[in-house]
């Protein structure tokens, strides 16, 4: 998602999570329906514009680094769907 923070800078984040198996799934695969990733992104993109439209560039910069943001969008994102290894993959 586009983000502008408070000095001006567009940035671009790109964000990567997978599902999680359930407790007592055999199956090896664990999809998704297109509602529930909708509503994921959805979550992601919330997520990600409010760290970035925190403070400045530098902030965000140090924020990316050391927060564990994508520990905080799989909490809010597993009530849509139960998801693991979130994280900011890239930023533009």
């Amino acid at each position: 998602c586009d983000v502008r923070t408070t000095d001006g800078y567009i940035v671009r984040m790109f964000c990567i999570a997978f599902t999680k198996k359930q407790d007592n799934q055999i199956k090896q695969t664990c999809y998704a329906q297109s509602a529930k990733i909708r509503a994921i992104r959805a979550i992601m993109v919330k997520c990600m514009t409010e760290v970035g439209q925190k403070g400045e560039l530098r902030s965000l910069v140090k924020e990316l680094i050391s927060a564990p943001i994508g520990q905080n969008i799989e909490k809010e994102a597993n009530a849509a769907f139960p998801i693991k290894d979130c994280f900011i993959r890239k930023v533009k």
